[in-house]
This record gives C-alpha cells, sequence and structure tokens, in this order.
C-alpha cells in the first residue's frame, strides 16, 4: 500500500515546490493529488491558458519520484465562466440560483456547462495525459457535496422530461405508473412535468424517486464524459473519484463502473460529529478516536463499490473546520487510520492536505505541516506508518464470510416515505453492520448487482424495491438470508405491490405484511426470543403466514420468522434482539464470532489479523497462546494497532 497527500502548488511560492517534494519523500510518501481546484489558475481568462505554473510543478514532483494523481478542476467553475453563463448555477427548491463564492457552483444537467468541462478536460488531458509521473486521474471533487445533487434549473428540467419520455415511452404508462389519478394530477404531455419542488404539499412520491433516479444519472453521465475523454487521451492511467462518507444522492455503483478505482475522503472525527441519531455517550467515548465501524464501513462499501479496487483520497490528520465540533485525533489515531485502511484492502491512503492554509473557507483545517510549515501531530504519525507498512508487506485480500446488501434506491425511498420521523436506512445499515463487526466478522457490503455467490450469510437491513432481476438472485443464493423490515413493500414503480409486502419476495419468505406502525420512542414493542425480552424500535410490522415464529410479540405474532434459511425480521429490533439474531444466523451459516471488548476491531488480511482500539481503555487481544505478534502488543492501548498470522 502506498501513501499520498493532497498538495496545492498554487497556494505556495515556487521555491517551497522542491523542499515540500523531498519532505513528502522523507515522510515515505510517493503520490500526490494537484489541480482539482485550479481552474481559475488553469484559464484566468477565456480561452487564454496559463500552463508554465502546472507545468513546472509537475517537473518538480517529478523529479522528486513522486507520482501524481492530476485532478479535473471541475467542481469550481470560475467567476468569469458564472458571469458569461449564469445559466450553469444549480437552483435550490424555491428556484434560487446557488452563486458564486465557494464551491460546487453548478447544475449536471446544464449542456453549456458540459461543454465548458470537455474543453477544460480534453485540454488537460492532451498537455499533461502522456506524461509519465502522471499515474492517474482524478474526475471533478466529491460529487453532490453541499446537497448539489438535486437543481431546480430549467436545464434540470428539460432533462428531467426527456429522461421520463425515454424511461416511459408514452405519457399513459407514465400517468398509470404515478398513480396521478390521485389528487387529479394526470398529465396530458412531458411537456407540463416539472421537477418535483414547490408544491402546497408532499409532491407526487413516485415522481420525487423518479426526480432522484434522474439525478443520479445524470451524475453517471457527467462524470462518464470525462472519463471517456481522458481514457482515449492518457491511456493506461487509473481514472478514479472521490466519493464522500454518509452521501447517499446518487447510486456510487453506478458511477463507478466508467472508473477503475473508487476512492472516498475519510473525517471519522467530522462524520462522528455530524450523526444526528449517534447517541451522545458515543459522541463522547470516541471524539478523538471516531466510531470503531464508521470509517471501516465506508472501507467495505468503497471496495464493493470499486470491484475491489479503492483508495481512501482524503484521510484527516487533525481537526477539521466544518462538523458541529472538532477535536484533534487522540495521539496514535493517524497510524491507527491508515493501517485500517491497508487492513480493508486500500492501494493507496492520501492524506488531506500537505499544508494548512492561512487564507480561505479552511484556515481552520489541518494538514501534516501547520500554516507555517512546521511539522503538526500527523506528520510524525504517517512516518511511523510507511515504517509499519514496509514491515507487515501485507498479504491480498479476500472474501469476507458474511455480506451487507446496501441499496441507494433504498435510502431514497425511505427518506421520500419514511413513515415514522427516524426511519433513517443509514442508521439501521450501521446498527447492523456494526453488530457484526462487534463479533469478530470481516463484513463486505455489496450492491443490488453484486456477485452473493462467495457468502455464507447475507444481510438486506432493508429494501423496500426489490428489482425482478435481484428477486431471482436472492432466491437462487445458497446461503443463509436475513431481510429486514419494509423489504419488498413498494414496486419498482412506488406502489404496494398487489399481494401486500414483501410483494416478489412472498414466496421466498412465505410470508405478507398486513399492517405496519412507526413507534415514537418510549413506546417500544415486546419480543419474546429464545427465553429472553427484547423490543421492536422504531417500526413493527404484524405479518400473516403459517410459519411458527422464532419470536413474537407480545399480542402473539411473529417478529422473527424463517421459511427454510431464509429469515424475515418483521421491524427494527433493539441492540440486544439484533444481536441475539446475528448469532443464530450465523451459527446456523457455520461462522464463527466472538465477543469483542467495547471499541476493539478486528479485520483480516490474507492470514494477517489486524486489531484496533478505538477505546475507551486498553484490552486485551484474542490472540492465541505462544503466537507471536507482528506489530503492537498482548495489551492493545487505546489507539493502538497490532498485527499477528493466524493458524
Amino acid at each position: 500500500m502506498r501513501l499520498g497527500v493532497c498538495y496545492y502548488p498554487e497556494h505556495w511560492p515556487r521555491e517551497r515546490w522542491a523542499l515540500d517534494a523531498r519532505a513528502m519523500r522523507a515522510l515515505g510518501i510517493g503520490c500526490v493529488r494537484i489541480g482539482e481546484f485550479a481552474w481559475s489558475r488553469l484559464e484566468p481568462e477565456p480561452g487564454r491558458y496559463a500552463w508554465q505554473w502546472l507545468d513546472e510543478a509537475v517537473e518538480t514532483l517529478a523529479a522528486a519520484d513522486l507520482e501524481i494523481v492530476l485532478g479535473t478542476p471541475t467542481a469550481t467553475p470560475p467567476r468569469w465562466l458564472v458571469g458569461a453563463h449564469p445559466e450553469i448555477l444549480p437552483r435550490d427548491a424555491n428556484g434560487n440560483p446557488r452563486g458564486f463564492g465557494s464551491r460546487r457552483h453548478y447544475c449536471f444537467s446544464s449542456p453549456v456547462y458540459r461543454e465548458h468541462c470537455r474543453r477544460i478536460v480534453a485540454q488537460l488531458a492532451q498537455r499533461y495525459g502522456q506524461h509519465p509521473a502522471v499515474v492517474a486521474w482524478q474526475t471533478d471533487n466529491e460529487y453532490g457535496c453541499h446537497d448539489t445533487v438535486l437543481s431546480y434549473s430549467e436545464a434540470a428540467a428539460d432533462a428531467f422530461r426527456q429522461w421520463l419520455r425515454e424511461r416511459y415511452g408514452d405519457i399513459a404508462r407514465l400517468n398509470e405508473a404515478w398513480g396521478t389519478v390521485f389528487w387529479s394530477q394526470e398529465y396530458r404531455d412531458f411537456a407540463e412535468i416539472d421537477p418535483p419542488a414547490g408544491t402546497v404539499t408532499e409532491a407526487n412520491p413516485a415522481q420525487r424517486l423518479d426526480f432522484q433516479r434522474y439525478a443520479s444519472a445524470a451524475v453517471a453521465s457527467f462524470n462518464r464524459e470525462q472519463v471517456e475523454i481522458l481514457r482515449a487521451a492518457s491511456p493506461g492511467r487509473d481514472v478514479l473519484h472521490n466519493f464522500m462518507g454518509f452521501f447517499t444522492g446518487f447510486d456510487h455503483f453506478e458511477v463507478a463502473r466508467d472508473l477503475d478505482v473508487a476512492t472516498w475522503d475519510s473525517y471519522p472525527l467530522g462524520f462522528l460529529e455530524q450523526r444526528s441519531y449517534a447517541a451522545e455517550q458515543d459522541k463522547a467515548c470516541y471524539a478523538r478516536t471516531g466510531h470503531p465501524d464508521i470509517a471501516a464501513f465506508h472501507h467495505d462499501l468503497y471496495r464493493g463499490v470499486g470491484r475491489g479496487r479503492w483508495w481512501v483520497m482524503e484521510q484527516q490528520p487533525g481537526p477539521v473546520n466544518w462538523a458541529p465540533y472538532n477535536p484533534a485525533p487522540l495521539p496514535g489515531m493517524v497510524r491507527l487510520w491508515t493501517l485500517e485502511a491497508c487492513a480493508h484492502g486500500a492501494e493507496v491512503v492520501s492524506y488531506f492536505r500537505w499544508r494548512q492554509a492561512p487564507f480561505g473557507q479552511e484556515q481552520m483545517h489541518a494538514g501534516l505541516l501547520r500554516a507555517d510549515a512546521s511539522p503538526d501531530q500527523g506528520a510524525a504519525e504517517v512516518r511511523r506508518a510507511a515504517d509499519d507498512l514496509a514491515r507487515l508487506d501485507p498479504e491480498p485480500t479476500r472474501p469476507a464470510p458474511v455480506a451487507l446488501l446496501f441499496d441507494y434506491t433504498a435510502k431514497w425511498w425511505l427518506d421520500i416515505q419514511p413513515q415514522g420521523a427516524d426511519f433513517d436506512y443509514l442508521r439501521l445499515v450501521m446498527e447492523w453492520y456494526g453488530a457484526l463487526r462487534e463479533r469478530g466478522l470481516d463484513v463486505d457490503i455489496v450492491g443490488t448487482a453484486g456477485d452473493l455467490a462467495p457468502y455464507a450469510a447475507l444481510f438486506a437491513p432493508s429494501l423496500p424495491i426489490v428489482e425482478p432481476a435481484l428477486a431471482e438472485r436472492l432466491t437462487a443464493f445458497e446461503g443463509h438470508l436475513l431481510l429486514g423490515p419494509r423489504s419488498g413493500s413498494r414496486t419498482c414503480d412506488a406502489r404496494t405491490p398487489p399481494g401486500l409486502p414483501p410483494g416478489p419476495l412472498q414466496a421466498l419468505t412465505s410470508l405478507r405484511v398486513v399492517g405496519v406502525e412507526s413507534l415514537r420512542p418510549g413506546s417500544e414493542r415486546a419480543v419474546r426470543y429464545a427465553g429472553r425480552d427484547f423490543a421492536m424500535r422504531h417500526w413493527c410490522e404484524q405479518v400473516q403466514c403459517e410459519l411458527d415464529p422464532l419470536a413474537r410479540f407480545a399480542d402473539g405474532g411473529g417478529a422473527y420468522l424463517r421459511h427454510g434459511k431464509v429469515r424475515y425480521l418483521a421491524g427494527w429490533p433493539d441492540a440486544g434482539l439484533l444481536g441475539a439474531v446475528l448469532d443464530e444466523v450465523c451459527a446456523a451459516a457455520g461462522v464463527h464470532t466472538v465477543a469483542l471488548p467495547r471499541g476493539l476491531r478486528l479485520r483480516r488480511r490474507g492470514s494477517q489479523v489486524f486489531a484496533f482500539n478505538y477505546g475507551p481503555q486498553p484490552v486485551e487481544l484474542p490472540v492465541e497462546r505462544g503466537r507471536a505478534l507482528l506489530l503492537g502488543e498482548r495489551t492493545l492501548p487505546v489507539a493502538g494497532v497490532a498485527v499477528w498470522r493466524e493458524a
């Protein structure tokens, strides 16, 4: 695994560049990302390009034997372009333009903006595409950041109408699919349809889902245009994009189909502070380490998104500037986060950023160097991580014994009709993922089109919309399957299935859901399972079937049911019930589990077992007696890492 860093030569005097490059190499850094926000310096006036500074920066970095990831600058169109073409700006749901002065001020649907993007990307690719130091390209930067996937511009409205024409063919089919007879919403022509915004009360849910689908497809096609230009002018280089944590505004699996590598930007402390549903005790306990499952979840997600190839493009090295509160990482955590990415199979971990900027919006965001160029805490930890990696010689990754099924459409739909203020798909997914990891398991995350064959058990926290192809693959799956609440509850057109939920999964589960309710805090439903008392919270369902339930509600109704190797949870389980259910599924699937101390997580890479202690206290490692450690100590301190080779 290589180490990298994000660098902005345009921020610093030229005489610093060579000094910085040599210092990077001394820390063990081998690759550098540059250029992703530099459009105004590359093209200061329309059609006048200023290449000299970037030519010199590329040569300076190459002379220090640094590999270069060159970013396309399309996340930040310059002021002159906005002035000449204000129609490229995105518009919010109230029709107001989102103006110039920060970043991501463009609409994915704007044909004018796409034309200018193709032009600047082609210029970059022609000039640097064959340079031996340029080993990869990053398209744009953090698609959708600052809630910019959905735009309600005229260009977006026109493109949405065209997308609907292609999807439905004729307006009668759309009216039927959307159920527009309800509230007299019927359309005579596609030209009458607007994006779902500005309505008196909630817009048609099927229309909202289709608008989200359209917007996701627009991101994918925007990305594809750049990828095609880069591949033609710069063959043999990887093309990648840096996705974000906890962001679901578009289907990342769809966008990544055009990429060689999926990368993501890892900010464990910021993400924990941003999670509105994270318990206050967890925020306090893990304030300086990050929650033990946040970074790992995204490592596993983007390994799946990237079909096995993934990087961390931006790794937090100190306090960030954008969370409600911004603590400093506990000493040792930058090293831990680096080695944890390695354990999950990362090819590169790149830190954001080399040096803290003394100007602009991110002055409070730390780098490996402080604003005065003196080394910050993260720099020493990077050097130590580089030495650790050289000692370990990590082995190839292999499939985990279990997989978690993640679906962006599920998130969109459950946001559109949550039916309960606290029904949050990401929260549900994280609870299931965390419970599996607390049992010492490696977990792969797969999309709805992913390969299911390698896994002994598959866990689907919620699958409200099940496409026919997925229903066939779940039916053919030979392992043990656990389905969570609301699975199969809507058709592809967002309608209630004719035979009631779980729709296309009825034969698989041998049950019907005949009633549902959302539960406010304090109104949980008691559940009895294996002689113990648990509860469903947030959501529960009334199930009709001839199965003998494994767990029952107080009224005798089935809460946890099994039909062959397929199991169904008729609600949102509390932590105790979820853990007991996962134990039962894993035991039936022959998957070994172990109860880990709080804050300890394991991850295997080949025969090497990595252990990470997120706290709150030192822990004794579950290492066989007499087995030597490759790294660390048997009593692992907080922020400590250990590695050993299992039998």
